[in-house]
């Protein structure tokens, strides 16, 4: 596992401080038991409830994944996955669109085939 360092603000050191527990929870590192683990990811849950989301908020995500599911949890009602970049999931879905309009056309319409002999009749 590669450890790497992020600058949390002060606004988020609760929610930092709670996505780790939960982190190490989910990773077998700390053992709890059903009850206090919905304690942990409720308190996490009502924590990430009142913060916007920014570039701090997504680096801390980014790095808990436990926590960014609870995130996600959190928002999908409003908005499905808001985590995941719209613009790349459009993008997806115009080359795959493109990619099926190629090959219908491809095989609408074969044309002769490239290593076809001409005939002499």
């Amino acid at each position: 596992m590669t450890m790497r360092t992020i600058t949390v603000p002060a606004r988020l050191h609760e929610v930092a401080a709670l996505a780790l527990m939960l982190e190490m929870a989910e990773r077998g590192a700390a053992h709890l038991d059903a009850g206090p683990y919905r304690v942990l990811a409720s308190r996490l849950a009502d924590a990430l409830s009142t913060q916007p989301m920014d570039e701090p908020l997504d680096q801390l995500l980014g790095a808990f994944p436990a926590a960014a599911e609870v995130y996600e949890n959190l928002q999908y009602a409003h908005g499905g996955l808001v985590r995941s970049r719209l613009d790349h999931a459009v993008a997806a879905e115009h080359g795959a669109r493109s990619l099926i309009a190629r090959l219908r056309a491809v095989t609408s319409d074969p044309g002769p085939p490239s290593d076809a002999q001409p005939t002499s009749g």
